[in-house]
């Protein structure tokens, strides 16, 4: 069993920055790839950011492309999501997620999932 605890949202101006963190329990953190999902009012859920068990390879949506950085340690079991350039469009609530295996962009493929953390971006 894995479990996942996102920190770090807030309220942030536009143009501003956060990090958000991801702690996970389990002897077997490096085994999963980890992703970080939003979810907007009225919106699906939807992969922003991932990377392989081992981090070498990473994801990102369009969106975020050369805003947002993933970056895990497996020493420390955690992952984290750097966000910069922040628009208000990012607002949403941000989850953490875990699979094993590659990374995949259904959220119904991942097997655990932190409570999520608001983003909120004012204009």
């Amino acid at each position: 069993q894995v479990q996942l605890v996102e920190s770090g949202g807030g309220l942030v101006q536009a143009g501003g920055s956060l990090r958000l963190s991801c702690a996970t329990s389990g002897p077997t953190f490096s085994s999963y790839a980890m992703g970080w999902f939003r979810q907007a009012p009225g919106k699906e859920r939807e992969l922003i950011a991932a990377t392989t068990s081992s981090g070498y390879s990473t994801y990102y949506t369009d969106s975020v492309k050369g805003r947002f950085t993933i970056s895990r340690d497996n020493a420390k079991n955690t992952v984290a999501l750097q966000m910069n350039s922040l628009k208000p469009e990012d607002t949403a609530v941000y989850y953490c997620a875990a699979r094993k295996g590659s990374i995949v962009t259904m959220a119904s493929l991942y097997d655990y999932w932190g409570q999520g953390t608001q983003v909120t971006v004012s204009s």
